[in-house]
């Protein structure tokens, strides 16, 4: 590793935004900086690329290059990075200089929480069906909603391209015909949510990623986003299960593909 890719540790804490120079240094001294595993020491060398610093266990992102967002993806908008029928696409609503790119996807009728990053080892971590990586979504079908339909979802759903299952299904409320559902999924097959509700009589009228990998949507405005807070990043990385990304199979081609697919326009989901 070349020394001009090496930072003081207290250096790159604080161009991380967790402390000054100086609180670093004393968060340092008190113990509570790990590198890779090990207690820090002050005047440690670290390169903020592929180091894995935390703070109090908390994974920080000392690295300036790499940039995480949240945004508040509306309807009618595309998950792709261009869209060669013109329409509007995630990036356009993301006015950064930066090339991002999409975690995941959701499909042009479909709202809410879309993470968009550079980072392509933790995409392809959070997209990995291996690490179950939770996604939570509201979901407006026509009423009632009874015990027995939710009792069906959590059984497993056939679709044709296999059981469709989520972890956790709540009413949240019921009005009229309407109900407002919500449900936790593990994967991010295309038009999953959909089809699985219109596969017990509950078409989806209107659909909602909230959450993804411990990360919520909260207050943000349709069409607005932001940059995601370290706390934020470190529970994606929790999320995965793993300090430095999961490791990859070379044996499953698939998976390859399917993060050279995320990169250029983002995953099904």
């Amino acid at each position: 590793m070349s020394d001009d890719r090496l930072e003081r540790l207290q250096k790159a804490m604080a161009a991380a935004g967790v402390a000054s120079r100086r609180a670093s240094e004393e968060l340092i001294a008190e113990g509570r900086v790990t590198v890779n595993g090990e207690v820090a020491e002050l005047g440690r060398k670290v390169d903020p690329a592929s180091d894995d610093i935390r703070v109090d266990g908390e994974r920080i992102n000392a690295d300036p290059d790499k940039v995480y967002v949240l945004l508040n993806k509306p309807r009618g908008v595309v998950t792709t990075v261009d869209d060669p029928e013109g329409r509007p696409t995630v990036i356009d609503l993301v006015n950064l200089p930066m090339r991002l790119y999409p975690v995941g996807r959701l499909d042009l009728d479909t709202e809410g929480l879309l993470l968009l990053t550079n980072d392509g080892d933790l995409t392809h971590d959070l997209l990995h069906p291996s690490r179950q990586v939770p996604r939570t979504y509201v979901v407006l079908v026509p009423g009632p909603f009874k015990r027995s339909a939710v009792q069906e979802l959590l059984d497993g759903v056939e679709l044709d391209d296999g059981t469709a299952r989520p972890t956790s299904v709540e009413v949240l409320e019921e009005q009229r015909n309407k109900a407002l559902v919500q449900v936790v999924m593990t994967e991010g097959r295309k038009r999953e949510v959909r089809r699985m509700f219109a596969a017990i009589g509950h078409p989806v009228e209107r659909l909602a990623r909230v959450a993804f990998g411990g990360v919520e949507l909260g207050d943000l405005r349709q069409g607005n986003w932001r940059f995601l807070t370290q706390q934020e990043v470190g529970r994606l990385h929790a999320a995965v299960g793993g300090r430095r990304g999961a490791p990859r199979d070379k044996r499953v081609t698939r998976d390859e593909r399917r993060e050279r697919a995320v990169r250029e326009q983002g995953e099904p989901s």
